[in-house]
């Protein structure tokens, strides 16, 4: 089911789509492809919204830097100097984090809108990305399904493919918050990740180049603990990349006793706790859990590839499954 959201200043409508499905309702926007709201019971059966967002499309328009609920491409993450080279051929991108790329540039895939049409239990995004959109080589089309299964979990099924060499690293950037979207803090969330090593980064948040052991270290989220604060870091995944989603984290509200679990076919997750959120958030409001390839992999030969090149199909899954503990 799909109702008029709101229209952009030049007139393009945006549309809200609903899906409801074994205890879950969620909603998806034409604009960004945003998860606007994620409603699911408490331990008690009272419902509540577990993403951050707004409820009228000004709201994300006035706030699009903290990407909230969005689709983030062409490349998740940040590319280090805004550039990268491919084929021995090197490509300037929009610097919009300092001298750095992040999620795909000022105007990447969660501000613009997508064509919409219905699919068994949920919506599939599709959009073409003109080549050189943001710098980026090559006409890319994608496209986004987004389901509820059985259980109520919610599934977003990437694909994509280029008609020339490219890079291709696609998320979804909802920030959660167990608890409810307006209860404030997150930080005494508990996580669980399956993550023994993570990428250090310099102070522009942008990897070293090596993979560091989390023995020790405020890092270790291999049994499940407070997230706390202060976290803007990719985890490599101990399963790596998989054709078919693998669980590889849990989140867990205490009081509430909603959990969140999370399963991909991508090789990393970035903790990020929001710490730098602002009004009508404050910092550290929310808890994403991107799931994707490495940052600045482009400028890192020994990470994962995220290179496309035609008659390819790039293919990703998360899914999202939600429950409560007693």
């Amino acid at each position: 089911m799909s109702e008029l959201f709101g229209t952009l200043s030049d007139g393009t409508e945006v549309h809200r789509w609903a899906l409801e499905r074994a205890g879950t309702r969620v909603e998806v926007l034409t604009y960004g492809g945003i998860v606007r709201s994620v409603e699911v019971p408490d331990r008690a059966g009272r419902r509540a919204n577990v993403v951050l967002g707004f409820a009228g499309l000004d709201g994300y328009l006035a706030h699009p830097e903290p990407h909230f609920g969005a689709l983030i491409g062409r490349y998740a993450n940040r590319i280090a100097g805004a550039r990268f080279t491919l084929d021995d051929r090197v490509y300037a991108l929009e610097p919009n984090d300092g001298h750095n790329s992040l999620h795909g540039g000022t105007r990447g895939f969660g501000n613009r809108v997508w064509a919409a049409e219905p699919i068994e239990h949920g919506v599939r995004l599709s959009r073409v990305s003109a080549h050189g959109e943001e710098g980026f080589p090559g006409r890319l089309e994608v496209s986004a399904e987004y389901t509820l299964d059985a259980s109520g979990a919610l599934r977003i099924a990437y694909e994509a493919v280029t008609d020339a060499p490219t890079v291709v690293n696609l998320t979804n950037h909802s920030y959660f918050n167990l608890a409810g979207h307006d209860a404030g803090q997150a930080g005494g969330h508990e996580l669980r990740l399956a993550a023994s090593r993570f990428t250090p980064v310099d102070a522009d948040l942008i990897p070293t180049g090596s993979l560091e052991d989390v023995s020790g270290s405020r890092f270790d989220f291999r049994e499940a603990r407070k997230v706390g604060s202060g976290y803007d870091h990719n985890f490599v995944l101990d399963k790596g990349v998989t054709e078919m989603p693998q669980e590889v984290a849990e989140l867990h509200e205490p009081a509430s006793g909603r959990t969140l679990t999370v399963a991909t076919t991508e090789p990393g997750v970035q903790l990020y706790t929001a710490d730098h959120l602002s009004a009508p958030f404050a910092p550290g409001d929310g808890i994403a859990l991107e799931t994707q390839h490495f940052p600045d992999s482009p400028n890192r030969p020994r990470f994962p590839r995220t290179e496309l090149r035609p008659g390819e199909t790039y293919r990703s899954q998360t899914v999202y499954g939600f429950g409560v503990r007693d």
